[in-house]
């Protein structure tokens, strides 16, 4: 079923955990907008939290758990020997165990290990929880990708930013709430941030970060031939015709998503250059996160977040980036290399401003990788396979208890086998964190009333501070 605004903004309660009207909504503590309102207009959450925004730094392609954030010592001693328990089902043949080219370090007060090519953001490992059992359904990307951002790997369904500004609408209606950047495109293209069945204004704002001129950046964004009145003449104009063609066709959902679109765009013209601008930060501050493409996208998401803006999404690079499949050690030292320094900037810069304490950070990739070297025609590739039966994220920021790892993968980083985490838990405590109940963020579509945890999902309680 599709909803157009009008019908959107009278039953807001329901699409709210079906909580019903109005009053329903006040005592439940959530808020729907008034009418009349904009459907990104601010509202409350089910229950009280602390964070407020949420910044997704993505490691597409599937960075390997075993030479970043879980240290698997027993690598080394079967070095190109099989392993005792026997190799797992993934997608490529794999042989005798691959010890990590990298070296790992305690650091902090939690003396939690973490490879050399995350040494910078080590240094906030006591502001950070590492999840060192999740677990996916399958070893490919398109789908694990999927499920990592929509909750389902199979069909493409709202993403979690397009539920949480679903529920929580934005701070700054002049931005978009919810913004995907990316130098290129990612596996599964733009289903990874798309609404699916919700309001098509909640869907993610894409940004091609591989240009760098404010102009390119946001296209067309400003009119060159015409003024501001003249545009706001010519959009009243437009709305007018577009809601006569649309009062007849009140299952037409798209037209309701193409007219907030044009507002959207319009209010943006005053805001989004400046968001999007990073030459007006100090020198010392571009210095931190560096001169770099992934740099200038973390630095933007930082300036998004201080501006309102609810989810940001940022994926590493085009495609998959961390699929090393081969050259692990060349690969991964030069993509840790390209991450860590602005990663480290991010977390320094939202503790200095005063944002960490309402901001989540999630960082992480769809699967890792195998802890046996992939084969290539019987022979070692010196690479790994995906690993969607074990692998690391990580949180940090508001409502996240750091300087601990959750759960463990076993002697040689396969398997979850202690407290395993599946991806939908990680949702259901994202949205925790975000003070809602996963079970009553629901949208109701098709006859049923779907969420982004599907039927699963538990919260990560030894994740909350």
């Amino acid at each position: 079923m599709f909803l157009t605004r009008r019908d959107y903004l009278t039953r807001m309660g329901t699409g709210l955990g079906m909580l019903g009207l109005a009053g329903v909504l006040a005592d439940e503590g959530l808020l729907a907008p008034a009418q009349g309102a904009s459907p990104l207009a601010a509202r409350g959450p089910q229950f009280p939290a602390k964070a407020r925004h949420v910044i997704h730094v993505y490691l597409n392609g599937g960075p390997s758990q075993v030479d970043t954030f879980d240290p698997k010592p027993l690598l080394k001693k079967y070095d190109g020997q099989p392993l005792p328990a026997g190799n797992l089902t993934t997608e490529r043949h794999t042989g005798g165990a691959l010890p990590s080219p990298f070296k790992f370090e305690k650091y902090g007060q939690s003396g939690l290990e973490v490879s050399e090519i995350f040494n910078r953001t080590a240094q906030h490992v006591d502001d950070i929880c590492f999840i060192r059992s999740m677990h996916a359904n399958t070893p490919n990307h398109e789908q694990s990708m999927r499920l990592m951002n929509c909750g389902d790997e199979r069909l493409s369904r709202p993403s979690m930013g397009a539920w949480l500004t679903y529920g929580l609408g934005t701070e700054n209606e002049n931005l978009p709430g919810y913004v995907a950047m990316c130098p290129g495109l990612p596996v599964a293209d733009v289903s990874n941030w798309r609404s699916s069945f919700l309001p098509g204004i909640y869907q993610g704002t894409y940004i091609d970060t591989r240009k760098t001129k404010i102009e390119e950046l946001l296209e067309n964004i400003r009119s060159t031939g015409a003024t501001r009145a003249d545009q706001r003449r010519q959009l009243d104009l437009l709305s007018r015709m577009n809601r006569r063609y649309q009062a007849a066709r009140s299952e037409d959902a798209a037209m309701e998503a193409r007219i907030e679109s044009f507002e959207l765009a319009f209010r943006m013209q005053d805001s989004a250059g400046d968001a999007f601008d990073v030459s007006q930060e100090p020198q010392h501050i571009r210095e931190m996160y560096g001169d770099t493409l992934h740099g200038r996208q973390l630095l933007i998401a930082r300036r998004l977040v201080e501006r309102g803006v609810r989810f940001v999404q940022i994926f590493h690079g085009d495609v998959q980036p961390w699929d090393s499949h081969d050259k692990l050690d060349e690969n991964h030292r030069r993509l840790g290399m390209e991450a860590d320094q602005p990663i480290a900037a991010l977390l320094t810069d939202l503790k200095q401003r005063g944002l960490f304490e309402e901001t989540v950070v999630l960082c992480g990739g769809e699967f890792g990788r195998t802890p046996a070297v992939e084969l290539s025609n019987g022979k070692p590739a010196m690479g790994r396979d995906h690993n969607h039966w074990g692998f690391t994220v990580w949180m940090a920021g508001a409502g996240v208890k750091g300087g601990q790892a959750i759960g463990a993968t076993d002697d040689f980083g396969y398997r979850a086998v202690e407290h395993p985490v599946h991806v939908h838990d990680l949702h259901a405590t994202l949205l925790h964190l975000l003070g809602f109940d996963h079970t009553q963020l629901t949208y109701r579509h098709a006859g049923r009333d779907f969420r982004l945890t599907d039927v699963r999902g538990e919260v990560i309680d030894q994740v909350l501070a």
